[in-house]
């Protein structure tokens, strides 16, 4: 009767570790999580989740099983990929040729609506995107690698800019975003032109030609 209870007891507390490693998963996917594709661990909600759930479960069971060399070298084989995808991510944001946009940068560097609110004035001196996005949003994760490939190869003919429509909502307002992600399109001369959802990377570079370069 004895072992019994503690089998159930292990068994809870196995299935305890799995929620709580899910649950885990899926915030660091939400707060962390690499963009579309860089790293497919946790580049989805469902894989990110499922991972974590995975190394909960394994964690939980170190601790019911005592010295077990095989859980610990089952641990090690979930949580190696994990470490991994988190350089991986870490390495992708320091290496960013994206520029994050503020409302204070965006007077300085995009046009001043507070001093002309009525008329707009493009104050850079390359063509400009600016993407409106959010860190919850799928789409917006897709995307995100195909705006950094394209700034690095159209690098010092374009800047393309991010706005975080959370923390910037004024900006939003400003150009009446409603959905994720919009971009907008800024020409040297002539009002910028709106675009919305998830581009492929050969529409971004025809619009880039023919909207920004006029090439």
């Amino acid at each position: 009767m004895h072992k019994i209870s503690n089998f159930i007891k292990k068994q809870w507390l196995i299935i305890t570790g799995i929620i709580a490693g899910m649950l885990g998963g899926y915030a660091y996917w939400y707060f962390i999580g690499c963009s579309g594709g860089t790293c497919p661990i946790t580049s989805s909600p469902w894989m990110s989740t499922l991972w974590g759930g995975v190394a909960g479960g394994l964690l939980f069971s170190i601790f019911t099983n005592g010295k077990n060399k095989k859980t610990n070298a089952m641990l090690l084989f979930i949580l190696l990929p994990l470490a991994s995808c988190n350089a991986q991510t870490n390495k992708t944001q320091n290496n960013m040729n994206t520029i994050q946009l503020t409302k204070a940068g965006f007077l300085a560097k995009v046009a001043d609506y507070e001093t002309n609110p009525s008329e707009w004035k493009y104050l850079g001196d390359k063509p400009a995107i600016i993407d409106f996005y959010a860190d919850w949003c799928g789409p917006c994760k897709m995307i995100a690698p195909v705006l950094e490939e394209l700034a690095a190869e159209y690098e010092g003919k374009i800047y393309i800019y991010k706005v975080n429509t959370e923390q910037e909502q004024e900006l939003s307002a400003l150009f009446g975003i409603r959905s994720i992600p919009t971009l907008l399109f800024i020409p040297m001369s002539g009002q910028p032109q709106m675009a919305q959802g998830a581009m492929p990377k050969a529409a971004f570079k025809e619009a880039i030609e023919k909207v920004l370069l006029k090439q």
